[in-house]
């Protein structure tokens, strides 16, 4: 949902990872994204913020987070963060 103007944002997140001795549960990243849901946030600190947690408690050796958001205001954004052990 944009801070701004409270509408909602679409969009759709990809997630590439090399899992090490940890890997994610369809579950539980499913329940997480929904917490996303009804959050004020922008776009970019959605990405960055998924990929921040995603670091932190799976520990990757790497790790890829894209996301694909439809127009606002005519703008089509897509934003990647990366990270690498």
């Amino acid at each position: 949902m944009c801070p701004k103007t409270a509408l909602p944002d679409f969009g759709t997140i990809t997630i590439h990872y090399r899992p090490d001795k940890l890997c994610m549960e369809l579950k539980s990243l499913k329940m997480y994204t929904l917490a996303f849901r009804n959050l004020g946030i922008f776009q970019e600190n959605v990405v960055n913020r998924m990929l921040a947690d995603i670091v932190k408690y799976a520990k990757p050796i790497e790790a890829t987070l894209v996301g694909d958001f439809m127009p606002r205001g005519g703008v089509h954004t897509k934003i990647t963060a990366t990270y690498k052990k």
